[in-house]
């Protein structure tokens, strides 16, 4: 670190200084002989303008300034994985232990990997390789659950001079050399740092094609993101939308996890902090949190560090992409990240636009947004970042910029209903004013690998979502006994999809979590029932007695009492379905026959 100016001015997160030396914009600073961490906004003759990422209540003027010749950057490295940082990729355990504090002291410098620890490198090149941007030049078994590949930096190219054998190595120590096209000796180590705001580079981008399954329901079928592809989350205060971005973080089947809790309530982040070391992977067995960073930012702490968080989980996210993993990010929420982005504007005095936030707001949620996706890299290897951000509408209000420029920028979009969250339902995901447009994307994908015709299946039960909308609207003026018996049993079918199929209990055992193939077999029998139903009471059934048949609760009880693995027992309560309903049809076959 280097004295690059003095503090003149100081207005809450912003600090301003007179510089002395030189100092580039973005560049990383330390401010004061706290030395809080800091980035240069703004340059103008001899001022500059600091962001700083943590309080500044105390701060004096003529404080000196410290210039690091950085951008803000992360290091990438073995050690990340079952780790929990702060915004600024601080290890809040270790200062924690370091500290003996519960409380996270300002200008805390730790090192975001262990310094000490020893990794078991396994090199995968040797001397004289020609190697491209980003390639991997060995291994090193971060978890039981992930094989860390060591990759050179994604914006170097060049041959191998050297490469140190199999053995244990801390970050710290060079593991390879590499010369560049220009004759520039570069060591390499396990770690590197990259610029948070700057995307890594790749070689190719591709359409979406495979999903991400997220063992919920309504998500799966109905509204399904694919790997790669970016997702809104909005929903009013107790909608829900924490413990769906809990739900898709357990149990998507993404090989790595980021969970960035951007602005949060502390007693949420605290949930999960609790909760995630505890759960176990259903694809491995092993605990979840092997393959998972935590980046916590609660709401009580600086305004500014928010910003920095969904940055420096973006950046984890790309790097796990680069070794050829799919990565999810769970970006909780997007809304706080806005709220800082409108604070600092006002504080820098720029001209406002719609509700005080500032005209760029659309241009960098854009920005967000884009750095998802599924590609290839220079190295060869294929990796896919998939975002799902929560949206927090003051009030409930979706026409608020936030969630209108949000949905701009994403393909899938999963509105959580206030009247649905109130009547228990959960997830409380509308089916009417959601929607994905990555099903004809991956469809393919269910039709070659689950079920054939899950695309008529769905259509189906989606068209008599949409009818029962519709009845409702006559329901309401005229009551349900005015309708024909056909379309009663509309209402009563949509009743069981509701509570049988949409609805997901996160606390169930059973419930929780659901295969595709079972998410199938469900549908299939509801929409089985309502065919057969359907002709029945075409002969002149009347709809209480399709009521009071004994399938109709044993359906609904079907994702709670079924286990994922029994598909045995779908065949069973398929035959008993079928054969209650035939029983009835005979029934009133022989009334027809006796009429005539």
């Amino acid at each position: 670190m280097k004295l690059v100016g003095k503090i003149t001015r100081v207005n809450g997160p912003l600090v301003s200084m007179e510089i002395t030396e030189s100092v580039q914009l973005m560049e990383m600073v330390y401010i004061s002989h706290l030395k809080l961490v800091g980035e240069v906004l703004s340059i103008e003759d001899a001022s500059a303008v600091i962001q700083v990422y943590e309080t500044t209540e105390g701060i004096k003027l003529d404080e000196p300034v410290y210039g690091s010749g950085l951008p803000l950057s992360v290091e990438l490295g073995p050690g990340l994985l079952a780790q929990i940082f702060d915004g600024i990729q601080r290890p809040l355990e270790a200062i924690a232990k370091e500290t003996n504090s519960i409380y996270l002291k300002r200008g805390a410098i730790v090192s975001a990997l262990n310094r000490d620890k020893k990794w078991m490198f396994t090199p995968t090149v040797m001397v004289g390789a020609v190697l491209a941007k980003g390639a991997i030049i060995g291994s090193v078994p971060e978890t039981e659950l992930v094989i860390h590949h060591i990759m050179i930096p994604p914006n170097l190219k060049g041959t191998i001079k050297t490469i140190s054998p199999i053995g244990n190595y801390t970050i710290d120590e060079v593991i390879a050399t590499l010369e560049d096209e220009n004759g520039t000796i570069h060591e390499l180590k396990l770690a590197h740092r990259w610029p948070v705001k700057v995307p890594r580079p790749y070689k190719t981008r591709f359409l979406p094609s495979e999903p991400l399954l997220t063992g919920q329901r309504i998500i799966d079928i109905f509204f399904p993101v694919a790997k790669g592809g970016a997702v809104a989350i909005p929903g009013g205060f107790g909608t829900g939308k924490t413990i769906t971005q809990h739900q898709l973080a357990k149990w998507s089947d993404a090989k790595i996890v980021i969970y960035v809790g951007c602005g949060e309530r502390g007693n949420e982040i605290t949930e999960v902090l609790e909760e995630f070391p505890k759960l176990i992977d259903p694809h491995t067995q092993r605990p979840l949190f092997d393959r998972t960073v935590m980046i916590a930012n609660t709401s009580n702490m600086p305004v500014t560090a928010r910003e920095a968080s969904i940055y420096t989980g973006i950046t984890i996210a790309e790097y796990y992409r680069d070794m050829g993993y799919d990565v999810a990010v769970m970006a909780d929420s997007s809304s706080r990240w806005a709220e800082a982005l409108r604070e600092l504007s006002g504080r820098l005095e720029e001209i406002p636009a719609e509700e005080g936030f500032p005209a760029y707001l659309g241009s960098k949620l854009a920005s967000f947004y884009e750095r998802a996706g599924r590609v290839e890299m220079h190295n060869g290897n294929q990796g896919s970042v998939t975002m799902i951000a929560a949206v927090s509408p003051p009030g409930g209000d979706f026409s608020e910029p936030v969630t209108q420029n949000t949905k701009r920028f994403v393909r899938a979009f999963w509105q959580l209903d206030k009247a649905l969250a109130s009547a228990r339902h959960y997830p409380s995901i509308n089916w009417i004013y959601s929607y994905s447009e990555y099903v004809d994307y991956i469809s393919p994908w269910w039709e070659k690998n689950i079920d054939p015709d899950i695309v008529n299946i769905r259509q189906e039960a989606y068209n008599l979502l949409l009818r029962e909308e519709k009845l409702q609207k006559i329901v309401k003026l005229i009551g349900a006994d005015a309708l024909p018996d056909n379309e009663r049993l509309v209402l009563e079918v949509v009743q069981i999809l509701k509570d049988g199929f949409l609805k997901q209990n996160a606390y169930d055992d059973i419930d929780m979590y659901t295969t595709p193939e079972k998410q199938v077999a469900i549908l299939k029998l509801i929409m089985d029932f309502y065919k057969e139903a359907g002709l029945i009471v075409a002969q002149g059934a009347p709809i209480f007695e399709i009521r009071a048949l004994d399938c109709f609760p044993m359906i609904i009880r079907a994702r709670i009492e079924i286990p994922n693995e029994d598909m045995e027992g779908f065949k069973k309560l398929s035959l008993f379905i079928k054969d209650e309903l035939n029983t009835l049809r005979l029934k009133y076959e022989r009334v027809a026959k006796g009429a005539k």
